[in-house]
């Protein structure tokens, strides 16, 4: 362990010099013999762990612990103190020290007290890490939202990921389950461990089974190695079922097997293997349904979803669209090289009417196209894709013919704006026609 460093501070040299003795075959040592000194080395050199005397002339452990604390690299400080200042250097450690040792010191004690230390050190700074890395790999997690449905979700999943139990999150495409599942790994006991994901609507029901299983050299035609599966692949980490509705029956025997016995064979081989692996699967279709249909086990059913967790769709918590939408023109603008920076009253009020059937997948999309189209520094109505604009509430084609009928027409629109005090959302349904219809009937008739 000589590449962890312990800096030892006292005014008196013996002792410096007596502990330094009794840690060197286990640390690097370094010594200072006031607060002032300690700084300097640590301002010259990589210290693990500070080990200071508590009561010390000019600069005492207290003040020097405050200035570790301040400064941009803070490390973990273990006070030494005598019987008559154990009440001081129980205010120490309110203020940040680890813990205290009490003159004579024990040298045995020390050693378990260092190690402690430095382990709630390395945990520390694990969990940063593990926070930077999640950051890093899910910049949008604030695709979840602020909605209370969407903080419900969040909790859950955060509450959950504690644990190693196995999950089923349900809900439409395009909601966030994938992400939903990243947030419960990533925050679970086997963050560290690998992140295997698997769609099961993805593979012929044949080449599902050596994906998730394996195979053995020869197993079938065209097995010329063995292949490791997705479950040993997945050990000690969690292995992501997405579209679990559409596993076949054949496979779900195999499934159920192993999330009763935790043991699987590989196809064409004999050799039971044994792996830790957490299950978390998704399906944006009823299971409930495919049970009652006899094309889901219901045994099976019941074990996926020892937790479920549902993610509701874009339409049952607008008050995320608005957000979304202006983190997703701030992101694509910046991807884009456009200098794009808002949404037009209009634009956003169309985007909040739609029901967004793709959910958040199909808003990212539309917003995408929008900063990519727009003419101008904000996305506009004129760059909101068609299909959003002409959204269907029951349009009908309004008479482009002048005459009567353009009269009629104009005075009709009036008419309903009147009536919904200049709500274009609502007069639009009122009307029978697509908002993009309306804008345009208003420009032209000048209303």
């Amino acid at each position: 362990m000589k590449d962890i460093t312990v800096l030892i501070v006292d005014d008196d040299a013996i002792t410096r010099q007596t502990l330094s003795m009794a840690l060197e075959d286990d640390y690097a040592t370094l010594t200072a013999a006031d607060g002032q000194a300690a700084l300097a080395v640590l301002a010259g050199h990589k210290v693990d762990l500070v080990l200071t005397d508590l009561d010390m002339p000019g600069m005492d452990g207290i003040e020097l612990l405050t200035e570790i604390n301040h400064s941009e690299s803070p490390v973990p400080v273990i006070m030494i103190t005598g019987q008559g200042t154990i009440e001081t250097a129980v205010v120490a450690m309110k203020l940040g020290a680890y813990d205290f040792v009490i003159k004579p010191v024990n040298i045995d004690r020390l050693l378990l007290l260092i190690e402690k230390t430095l382990e709630n050190k390395r945990l520390k700074e694990e969990n940063i890490l593990l926070k930077q890395r999640i950051k890093e790999s899910y910049p949008d997690l604030n695709l979840i939202g602020g909605s209370p449905e969407m903080q419900r979700v969040l909790d859950l999943a955060l509450q959950v990921a504690a644990t190693k139990a196995t999950v089923l999150i349900e809900g439409e495409s395009g909601t966030g389950k994938e992400l939903v599942t990243s947030i419960i790994h990533y925050n679970s006991p086997v963050a560290d461990g690998p992140f295997i994901k698997v769609n099961c609507s993805a593979f012929a029901e044949g080449v599902l089974e050596s994906e998730l299983f394996g195979h053995e050299k020869g197993a079938f035609t065209g097995a010329i190695a063995t292949k490791k599966g997705r479950f040993e692949l997945a050990d000690k980490g969690t292995l992501f079922l997405d579209e679990i509705g559409d596993l076949p029956l054949s496979i779900q025997v195999k499934l159920l097997r192993f999330l009763q016995e935790r043991t699987f064979e590989r196809v064409g081989g004999a050799k039971t293997f044994k792996v830790d692996v957490r299950i978390i699967s998704a399906t944006n279709r009823n299971l409930q349904e495919l049970v009652k249909e006899g094309k889901f086990r219901d045994d099976l059913y019941y074990r996926l979803r020892v937790v479920r967790i549902e993610v509701p769709p874009l339409r049952r918590r607008k008050q995320d669209i608005e957000p979304l939408v202006r983190h997703f023109v701030r992101k694509y603008a910046t991807i884009h090289g456009k200098p794009v920076h808002g949404v037009s009253e209009e634009a956003m009020h169309l985007m909040k009417e739609y029901n967004w059937p793709g959910n958040v997948r199909e808003l990212i999309n539309c917003v995408e196209s929008a900063v990519v189209m727009t003419r101008s520094d904000v996305v506009d109505l004129a760059s909101i894709p068609d299909y959003v604009m002409n959204q269907p509430i029951g349009e009908t084609a309004g008479s482009e013919e002048g005459g009567l009928l353009d009269d009629l027409e104009k005075k009709t629109m009036a008419q309903v704006l009147n009536e919904t005090g200049g709500d274009k959302a609502k007069a639009a349904r009122k009307l029978g026609i697509g908002l993009r219809t309306l804008y345009r009937k208003i420009e032209k008739y000048g209303l």
